[in-house]
């Protein structure tokens, strides 16, 4: 009979250590959600970073379309209160783009930083005037210098 008894315990300890503690489970857990929470932090950054790079790249095609504009027009482009609607049969489908969080590009012509003929400007994620990171403003003639 001890042969039996033997087996019986053995395989009943073998079934326990099988399975995982809720201890054990919820540490997985927390790892896991760790480890999702800087990953996921890294993804949304690159998103906002990609967003900047977009926007940054629409305004240097506006320029260009608003170039064509001018060369059409003896030289002179949109006022401010034509706005970006003037020229947009240049714009791909005649539609006035919008940045990459969706909203309305700010023109002024003439500019008002320096002697530019014109200025664009995105008001960041926020869709604010101002603000700091991904929600400060992009303008036309601040892209390609060092913001510092």
């Amino acid at each position: 009979m001890k042969p039996t008894l033997h087996r019986s315990t053995r395989s009943h300890r073998l079934g326990r250590r099988a399975g995982m503690t809720l201890v054990e489970i919820m540490v997985v857990i927390a790892i896991l959600g760790t480890l999702m929470a800087v990953v996921g932090v890294n993804v949304v950054n690159r998103l906002q970073d990609a967003n900047v790079g977009t926007t940054e790249l629409q305004i240097k095609q506006i320029e260009q379309n608003l170039a064509m504009y001018a060369a059409k027009h003896k030289g002179k482009f949109p006022s401010t209160s034509q706005g970006l609607e003037a020229a947009a049969k240049y714009f791909p489908d005649s539609s006035v783009p919008q940045d990459a969080w969706g909203n309305t590009f700010q023109y002024y012509s003439p500019g008002t930083h320096g002697d530019h003929d014109f200025e664009i400007i995105s008001l960041g994620r926020d869709g604010a005037e101002g603000g700091e990171d991904y929600d400060a403003d992009i303008k036309s003639w601040m892209i390609g210098k060092d913001s510092d």
